[in-house]
């Protein structure tokens, strides 16, 4: 499957080389990269050994399969042109996690088959994360055809891909930014909080590097309600409000709501044990 990216960013760059480098056992080929912005087509090109399309035509003729690999914002735009090309047998893709494969409205009338791709991780550059995907997962959203194609390209690269009902893509997309985005909104704010007491911020980092790197393998290995510790799961609400008294507003609303569902989640693990004390303290 010749595979042609439209847009040059972290993730297409980053997709395409993992495919240059690893896709000969699944049968996957760049075939090359289309963008407005010429410059970053060719370095794409160059850093996958494939073709700098010049139109949106040649890049549809030289592929099997269109990755449209641009913001969310302009998949759409970038349908309206590509759906003037010759489409049909083609596959047409994007790499969004909110929008689902509707958003290539009217394609049914193309004869091609659509599908969203949506790699469960986060694009930091496109020059050298694209090693780290040997070991990333993905979601498979749109035509039964182009899903069952797509799980067997990944089954062989040896990547996880699970098919998605449209219906649950924004419930999906916002799983993956509590699990991402969301996290590092805890971690900077504990970071600031070390910072406060006389670390720097590289300190804070490495002094905690370990409480957090084995706080999130007990939850990955052993799940959330066997990982949980501390004052909330003790019930000990006297440190709990000590360390709201130290906080200020923004720091005391953030405490709260995790701690709510902390809460929730040491009810499933004592279930025996009352928490409505520690529940009216986080609840006010």
């Amino acid at each position: 499957m010749r595979i042609g990216f439209i847009g040059a960013g972290k993730a297409g760059c980053s997709l395409g080389k993992y495919f240059s480098e690893a896709g000969g056992r699944a049968g996957l080929i760049v075939s090359g990269y289309y963008s407005l912005e010429e410059a970053d087509a060719a370095w794409a090109a160059s850093f996958t050994s494939s073709q700098c399309f010049t139109s949106l035509g040649e890049a549809v003729q030289g592929s099997d399969a269109i990755i449209v690999s641009t913001p969310d914002g302009a998949v759409t735009k970038v349908w309206e042109s590509l759906r003037q090309e010759q489409l049909s047998g083609k596959m047409i893709c994007h790499l969004s996690g909110s929008l689902s494969s509707d958003v290539f409205s009217g394609v049914e009338e193309t004869g091609a088959d659509p599908i969203s791709i949506h790699p469960l991780f986060a694009f930091s550059n496109r020059e050298s994360v694209y090693r780290q995907l040997y070991e990333a997962s993905f979601t498979l959203e749109g035509h039964p055809r182009a899903v069952s194609l797509w799980q067997e390209a990944f089954a062989a690269l040896g990547n996880g891909a699970v098919p998605i009902r449209q219906a649950l893509k924004g419930k999906y997309h916002a799983a993956a930014s509590l699990l991402s985005n969301h996290v590092l909104a805890v971690l900077s704010a504990g970071y600031e909080l070390l910072e406060e007491c006389g670390f720097s911020a590289r300190e804070a980092r490495e002094f905690s590097r370990i409480l957090v790197k084995k706080n999130v393998e007990n939850a990955i290995s052993d799940g959330c309600v066997s990982a949980l510790t501390g004052p909330i799961e003790r019930g000990d609400t006297g440190t709990v409000r000590k360390h709201l008294a130290e906080l200020c507003e923004e720091q005391q609303e953030l405490y709260r709501a995790c701690g709510r569902k902390l809460v929730s989640l040491a009810v499933k693990k004592h279930p025996d044990q009352n928490y409505d004390s520690m529940k009216e303290l986080l609840f006010d």
